[in-house]
């Protein structure tokens, strides 16, 4: 019997790794998910090293989700057109521009013609096709309508893609400003500054407390400069290393919800995420449970991760979705109300997907608020900055100038 390596990550959030014996993939990926939680790996053991090897190098290097996307869309139009999934699948693998992902469409037609199902065949790529996908692809399996799914997931995706595009941006801008900012102050420091230090030599003690200070500052840049870079670099690791704790990553995820600037749109952000994942899941018929599992690990917070894995603890205990979301400061309370009437309804996709749009909407007049106001603070900030150091030198110059006179 086959042995397969697994990872699966638990309602509490717990990862669990380790090995099983199952007949076929679907069989260990039945098996994993009987004990709760998503898989967030599943690969075979047994006399498929090279494969792996190639699997695991993909993921390390794979593709980003618009490769995803454009191979969904064209596989939903190809389906409709009569080709059988095999030989759509090989036919998008050869047009690929991705050399990665060219090789794990080839892996997912193999297992295809070995008889697998393609669900179970996107499940040796967890990092690439993600849970929603996967359970997505199986629900129209058993229920048919696959490129109809299809066309769905590749809306999805699609919709995912632009709000990540405009959140990135709307960080680009202030990010080329503050850089700018950044390398304006070190030039003004490292090269402008020193050229004064003639005309300043011995007369420190008459110099402003500021010249004073930006003088020191660009004695240190010029002469320690290294001490410098060694402490910017030392700086971003530890700040790398810190978001990889689960505390860093809670305490990082709480700045984005509370920064004045900000905390709207990235609010409007994981709401529209959560809410939108959410329905997509209960409107292609993927069981509650595993619903609220992939929506939490898809939320992108952890807080808001924090929040669905409690209802995934309540749901499974027999409580409504509604119930553990009214203690819960992450939703607005009307969206709670709706949540808990599309409940008694029985339309609760339908609900979610209305507020999900709105979301979506919100997010977008956010962002470009937003846009709009990094733009004159950063120019005022930068301004600020490069006229305190310009007024550091002038004045000492004029007053210099009367003292000699």
């Amino acid at each position: 019997m086959p042995t397969y390596k697994f990872e699966v990550k638990g309602a509490e959030g717990a990862v669990r790794q380790g090995v099983l014996n199952a007949p076929s993939l679907a069989a260990a990926s039945q098996q994993l998910r009987s004990g709760g939680g998503y898989i967030m790996a599943l690969v075979p053991m047994d006399g498929q090293n090279k494969r792996k090897s190639l699997s695991q190098m993909s993921i390390s290097f794979g593709p980003g989700m618009k490769d995803v996307h454009n191979f969904t869309s064209q596989l939903a139009v190809m389906i409709r057109a009569g080709i059988s999934i095999r030989a759509a699948v090989d036919g998008i693998s050869e047009q690929t521009p991705n050399p990665k992902f060219k090789e794990m469409l080839i892996l997912v037609k193999k297992d295809l013609e070995a008889g697998k199902q393609f669900s179970e065949a996107l499940l040796r790529f967890p990092k690439v096709f993600s849970p929603l996908y996967v359970n997505m692809v199986k629900a129209s399996e058993l229920s048919g309508g696959f490129s109809r799914m299809l066309d769905r997931i590749a809306v999805y995706l699609a919709q995912q893609i632009e709000t990540r595009s405009q959140v990135v941006g709307a960080m680009i801008y202030p990010g080329i400003i503050g850089g700018m900012a950044v390398f304006t102050t070190v030039f003004l420091l490292t090269f402008v500054l020193p050229r004064f230090m003639v005309i300043f030599a011995g007369k420190e003690a008459a110099l402003p407390a500021p010249t004073r200070m930006l003088l020191a500052l660009s004695s240190f840049m010029v002469n320690y400069w290294y001490v410098l870079i060694v402490a910017v670099a030392a700086g971003g690791w530890g700040g790398f290393m810190m978001l990889q704790t689960t505390w860093g990553r809670i305490w990082f995820d709480k700045m984005k919800l509370t920064i004045p600037l900000f905390k709207k749109m990235f609010r409007a952000l994981y709401i529209n995420r959560s809410l939108h994942t959410m329905g997509q899941l209960i409107n292609a018929g993927v069981p509650m449970l595993d619903t609220l599992a992939i929506t939490a690990e898809i939320s992108g917070n952890a807080l808001y991760r924090r929040m669905w894995r409690a209802v995934y603890t309540s749901v499974k205990q027999g409580k409504k979705i509604s119930a553990p979301l009214q203690k819960s400061p992450l939703l607005p309370r009307a969206v709670v109300q709706m949540i808990g009437a599309g409940e008694e309804s029985g339309k609760l996709g339908e609900v979610l997907d209305e507020v999900s749009e709105y979301y979506a909407r919100e997010l977008r007049a956010t962002i470009k608020g937003v846009t709009a106001m990094i733009e004159p603070l950063m120019i005022v900030a930068m301004g600020s900055v490069v006229g305190f150091i310009a007024m550091s030198i002038i004045l000492p110059i004029f007053k210099l100038s009367q003292l000699v006179k």
